[in-house]
């Protein structure tokens, strides 16, 4: 069988095709022919996917962190494609490969690669986008769409946290309303985060109550508060203790509707998003991860 290998070469250290002729063999030796494209736009990808004969594809591989996952796996469900995913993590912040906690090193990478054993993951539908570890929107949660590509390839997620800081006199509040299943939240907030994972930017247990394929999205918002209670937060995040403050309201629900005063844009796995109001679900068991 074939296999289709999609790869960024702007991922993480850029250095993901020197490894390109090990993985050919290793699938080769196995009996499979790798088909890699190298990943530049949508147009193009979309256009690779209908001139290839899917029948023939045994599998999808995809290189790079969780920008390019969510570009491939968007397109797979606007062409309604049903394949198994295997997941090269190589990019700056791989926060849904370290939910299933794939390999670091490229042997290993390779190895789980080549199995044929999947398990089923959720994920989330924003308006007409899919997103496979976090939906947000407020101050700060795009900065990984506004750190510049040799910052994250020189200090790879040390960059985050460096832009982070820069911007935390910058951070103003907004008021937005959130109609979950079972209630509705209207107040002053700084961001809100709607998780699939259970991290986002390197923070490991920024919702430790996710389980990704539980059918459930956990809803974290970050009230309003005194600047100088930030840094707490900041920390009580960092140790996953952050569920329990009174700065933040954390709920499941399988549907979010959420409005905003502002003209606000929302932020898919660290990719521009649609503009709010957001209507949000999950669509339970979408899509099977190699593992």
């Amino acid at each position: 069988m074939n296999v289709l290998l999609f790869y960024n070469p702007k991922a993480g250290t850029r250095t993901f095709q020197d490894d390109l002729d090990l993985i050919i063999e290793a699938f080769q030796n196995n009996g499979d022919q790798i088909i890699p494209h190298r990943l530049k736009n949508n147009e193009l990808l979309e256009d690779f996917l209908k001139r290839t004969d899917m029948e023939t594809i045994s599998k999808i591989l995809i290189a790079g962190g969780d920008g390019t996952i969510h570009q491939v796996v968007n397109m797979m469900m606007k062409l309604s494609l049903d394949k198994p995913i295997g997941i090269f993590p190589v990019g700056t912040a791989n926060d849904f490969a370290q939910y299933f906690e794939m390999p670091k090193d490229i042997e290993g990478m390779i190895k789980v690669a080549l199995r044929d054993t999947t398990v089923k993951c959720d994920i989330g539908k924003a308006n007409d986008r899919y997103f496979i570890n976090v939906a947000s929107f407020g101050n700060l949660v795009d900065i990984s769409q506004r750190v510049n590509e040799q910052a994250k390839n020189v200090l790879g997620v040390l960059a985050y946290y460096i832009k982070g800081i820069e911007e935390f006199p910058r951070l103003k509040s907004v008021q937005a309303r959130f109609e979950m299943d079972n209630e509705i939240i209207d107040e002053e907030i700084f961001f809100a985060l709607v998780m699939n994972g259970k991290s986002a930017g390197a923070f490991r247990k920024l919702s430790p109550y996710s389980e990704i394929n539980d059918g459930m999205l956990d809803v974290l918002i970050f009230k309003k508060c005194p600047m100088y209670e930030i840094v707490p937060l900041l920390m009580q995040v960092w140790n996953g203790e952050h569920p329990k403050s009174n700065a933040i309201h954390y709920s499941k629900t399988q549907k979010v509707h959420i409005e905003c005063v502002n003209p606000l844009i929302s932020d898919l796995d660290g990719e521009t998003g649609p503009e709010l109001p957001l209507d949000i679900e999950v669509i339970k068991g979408r899509l099977e991860i190699i593992k």
